[in-house]
């Protein structure tokens, strides 16, 4: 349902949005899109809703306060909260803003903010190119508004693209660990491991090799590339098994002694681990 709406406080387009039962359980649904103009200063406050919120600012200035602090956001800011949790957000009075939101949810959801909060995204921040969100934005609000048929794939299409965006934005190492030169040594041990993973590889070894120290190498490798150096292993000697499954006669023992793995039992253990079924389930399937 579209609303059009000028008040004391507010200008504003918004459509509250009723997904079908398909969606709610599928996909990633709408529950409200829309764009305002502040006209005079005012707070928005709410709590409980079981709902996630993405806004941009696309003009003027205002804070957010969630979860006991308060951010200050300018144009072209974003903000993306769970709103469960207690939040309200003003505008400036002497620059007063215009905003465009959704409010959406999904079964997923959850799981896909915990990976954002581990990632290091914030509640609010700058993006490299608010334009972007602002265009994603203003398409959800039209396909919400049309006629189209498919309008739920669509928005989920759009909201997927949204989230992609967000987490782009999300990585924030620790500033102090970020010399030039220690990033690329850790890049070399990344490019280390996709081309030695043959080989017997060890933390040790690998820190006596790049004169990193153990402890510094496993917590700014999981900084850096958001996993732990031995899982980054793991999953790039499986990329290999996997295809060696696929497109060769090996049997799955030769096949973990190819990619570094002697032992049967171990290798069947790591791949379950990370595929979550058995290499022999895998050939199979494919």
């Amino acid at each position: 349902m579209a609303a059009y709406f000028q008040g004391v406080f507010v200008k504003s387009h918004r459509i509250i949005y009723t997904p079908s039962n398909f969606a709610k359980i599928n996909l990633l649904h709408l529950q409200e899109a829309g764009e305002l103009q502040a006209l005079k200063p005012h707070t928005s406050s709410r709590k409980n809703l079981v709902s996630f919120l993405l806004f941009t600012v696309t003009d003027g200035l205002g804070k957010l306060i969630y979860d006991n602090r308060e951010y200050h956001l300018n144009t072209g800011d974003c903000v993306f909260i769970d709103c469960r949790k207690l939040y309200s957000h003003s505008s400036s009075p002497d620059n007063l803003w215009s905003l465009k939101w959704i409010h959406f949810y999904g079964s997923n959801m959850n799981g896909i903010y915990e990976k954002y909060l581990e990632r290091g995204g914030r509640p609010a921040f700058t993006p490299n190119d608010s334009s972007i969100f602002s265009e994603l934005l203003s398409d959800i609000l039209n396909i919400a508004g049309s006629a189209d048929y498919i309008r739920d794939m669509r928005i989920n299409e759009k909201i997927t693209a949204l989230l992609t965006l967000v987490m782009a934005e999300s990585w924030h190492p620790e500033s102090n660990m970020q010399t030039g030169s220690k990033k690329q040594s850790l890049q070399n041990v990344k490019a280390y491991l996709e081309e030695h993973y043959k080989e017997k590889i060890t933390l040790d070894f690998l820190s006596e090799h790049f004169f990193i120290n153990k402890f510094y190498l496993t917590r700014v490798f999981k900084e850096q590339f958001g996993t732990t150096v031995l899982s980054y292993l793991d999953h790039v000697r499986i990329t290999h098994a996997k295809q060696l499954l696929r497109f060769s006669e090996l049997s799955a023992s030769d096949i973990g002694r190819e990619i570094g793995i002697d032992e049967p039992g171990y290798f069947n253990r790591v791949f379950k681990k990370v595929e979550g079924i058995s290499p022999g389930e895998y050939r199979r399937m494919w």
